[in-house]
């Protein structure tokens, strides 16, 4: 999938990068898969503001993601290719041959018509599902389970993918987006393929009207605040903040937030690259 570049006829358009759109098939979602999102302007259930820079934005409607893919053995058909607003990933809608229908993300390469299935006794072709147990080391996957039967939960983002490197002792390692290498249970179920429209990273908006579609409200900087407001607050003229922090005061940059003693500490091999 490419980028379209628009033509500078507004200050909006002159740097706008947008996706093309080839490969959506599908205008409007299936009724039966689809769950209307309510808008919280970053309110609590009391009506105070909990979470600032939050208000507005175009009303979505939320496709009900299969990230399981629990019904072995069922071959189904790619009905359509979908653009979901509220994921930077596409959609595809699987028509099972039981009459069952589903949306799952969209691989990259999958086409409508084409047949994919899921099961631990299956090929390991782009869109089917498997364990890893079963999957060949090297393979490329996403939607990839933390917990047997919890749902895919590490590479669900638009061109995102982990690679399964070894397995030993009902251990698989990966590889994991951020390059960390972690091991998880082989009965973890996983996606053949990359996720679609790796493009999206490279998406400009071009204006701050298309963050306020997306019910993002503009952000004001600390050093920009009295000193009551925000710690890096007030100085004469241009000061700066002094050490990056949060309004709570916790350092931004270079501060360790993980837990020293967190249990998945053990499933870690390798730690991400900084």
């Amino acid at each position: 999938m490419a980028l379209k570049k628009l033509k500078p006829v507004t200050p909006g358009t002159r740097h706008k990068l947008v996706a093309s759109f080839d490969d959506i098939t599908a205008t409007r979602p299936e009724k039966s898969l689809v769950v209307t999102l309510k808008k919280t302007g970053g309110r609590n259930n009391s009506g105070k503001l909990t979470m600032r820079y939050i208000g507005g934005g175009h009303k979505q409607k939320m496709r009900i993601i299969d990230f399981k893919r629990r019904k072995f053995g069922v071959p189904a058909t790619v009905k359509s290719i979908e653009y979901d607003p509220t994921r930077s990933a596409r959609v595809a809608l699987l028509y099972y041959a039981d009459g069952e229908k589903s949306y799952i993300l969209a691989p990259e390469g999958i086409k409508v018509g084409q047949t994919i299935v899921s099961g631990p006794d299956i090929a390991p072709e782009v869109g089917n599902a498997l364990p890893l147990s079963k999957i060949p080391l090297g393979t490329i996957i996403h939607n990839v389970e933390m917990k047997p039967g919890k749902g895919g939960a590490i590479a669900r983002s638009a061109g995102s993918f982990v690679q399964l490197l070894a397995r030993e002792g009902g251990m698989a390692t990966l590889k994991m987006p951020s390059g960390e290498m972690r091991n998880v249970l082989d009965t973890c179920m996983a996606t053949i393929g990359t996720v679609s429209n790796a493009d999206h990273m490279n998406e400009s908006w071009g204006k701050a009207g298309r963050s306020r579609w997306l019910g993002i409200r503009p952000r004001t900087r600390g050093v920009a605040m009295n000193p009551v407001d925000h710690p890096m607050g007030g100085g004469e003229g241009r000061a700066s903040g002094g050490h990056p922090r949060s309004r709570t005061g916790l350092y931004a940059k270079g501060k360790k937030t993980r837990h020293p003693n967190k249990y998945s500490d053990r499933l870690i091999i390798a730690k991400r690259k900084k």
